[in-house]
């Protein structure tokens, strides 16, 4: 990277991503390698489970129709109730597979990511074959952090569900009415919501990074995360925002536009289905770098020195053998004046 830890702090959202792309851009080859070898079959695999699904999804649909227009306790109707109770169990089968395969990819991706900008930052030689069998190595450690971070918003969906329904019922009680005041405080509590998931989101994409490069994975990365995303978290947020929304916005043309839609015809429908290919997976690899800057602007932030050297025999363990984490106090802990 070319700007120095100690002025990475003042490095705003257009800075960051300034940062994101000439690194992309100097170490294109290297970039390009992961991205064909792990993003680009995450992507692939991302946009046709939307296909399928919804092939899964019309099928079972037209049987279930044809089952209600069939008379029961008769050998066809109890034929085609078990090829629909059949089609249910192999798309359950099917999402389940693609869940599991999808954060697999997901995590091998962002490791070797990670791995790879911190290596840039160390000023270490990077190439394909050492980054690649890293990853292995790395992935475990983000699986439970991502574990955790799951628990974490089910535990917040849970509670925001409660507070939510118990204020509902108090207000209706309290002042007997379900009119647009109703209506505007859950509105207004949406919002909050969705401010919340936002913030936890933030956290999530530094614990990620956390756990490749720190001594720390599961809760205790999202506790460090936590402490690291104060004081940048309306940076945070509006990068997390800059990346969610063409990756959703991506993901929305493709289900309406290519899987939903009968009006487009089948090369408008193949021309768009691979501009949105191409799309996903550049932005996915953008969100991914640019959460590893993000990390180093926010260590920077705080006043937490990385030595380079230290980090560079921290990732050096990765390439000798098994992962032996590196003491706080030898790597990141080291404060710095301004």
């Amino acid at each position: 990277m070319d700007v120095e830890q100690e002025e990475m702090q003042f490095l705003g959202i257009y800075g960051i991503f300034r940062e994101t792309t000439k690194l992309i851009f100097t170490w294109r080859r290297i970039f390009s390698q992961i991205t064909l070898a792990l993003i680009l079959p995450l992507s692939f695999l991302f946009l046709a489970h939307m296909e399928i699904s919804d092939l899964f999804l019309r099928k079972i649909m037209f049987d279930e129709f044809v089952l209600d227009q069939t008379q029961t306790s008769t050998p066809s109707f109890d034929k085609l109730s078990d090829v629909v109770s059949s089609e249910k169990v192999y798309f359950f089968l099917f999402q389940i597979m693609y869940l599991v395969i999808f954060i697999v990819l997901s995590l091998l991706s962002t490791s070797a990511v990670v791995y790879t900008v911190a290596s840039i930052y160390t000023g270490r030689d990077v190439a394909f074959k050492p980054v690649m069998s890293v990853v292995p190595k790395v992935w475990k450690r983000l699986l439970l952090t991502f574990l955790c971070v799951f628990i974490s918003f089910v535990g917040y969906s849970i509670a925001s569900l409660l507070v939510i329904t118990f204020l509902f019922f108090f207000i209706i009680l309290a002042f007997r009415t379900a009119g647009g005041g109703v209506f505007l405080f859950l509105y207004v509590v949406q919002i909050l919501y969705l401010a919340g998931a936002f913030y936890l989101t933030a956290i999530w994409q530094l614990s990620n990074v956390i756990s490749v490069l720190e001594d720390s994975y599961g809760f205790k990365a999202m506790g460090k995360s936590y402490g690291l995303v104060k004081g940048k978290l309306g940076t945070s947020v509006v990068i997390i925002l800059c990346l969610s929304l063409p990756l959703g916005t991506v993901r929305f043309v493709f289900g309406h536009l290519v899987v939903r839609t009968s009006s487009l015809g089948i090369l408008s429908k193949g021309t768009l289905g691979i501009l949105c290919f191409l799309l996903f997976f550049i932005f996915f690899l953008l969100k991914l770098v640019t959460e590893t800057v993000l990390y180093f602007v926010c260590k920077s932030y705080h006043h937490e020195n990385i030595d380079k050297s230290a980090l560079s025999d921290h990732l050096e363990v990765y390439l000798l053998g098994e992962y032996v984490p590196l003491r706080p106090r030898d790597v990141q802990l080291e404060k710095f004046q301004v």
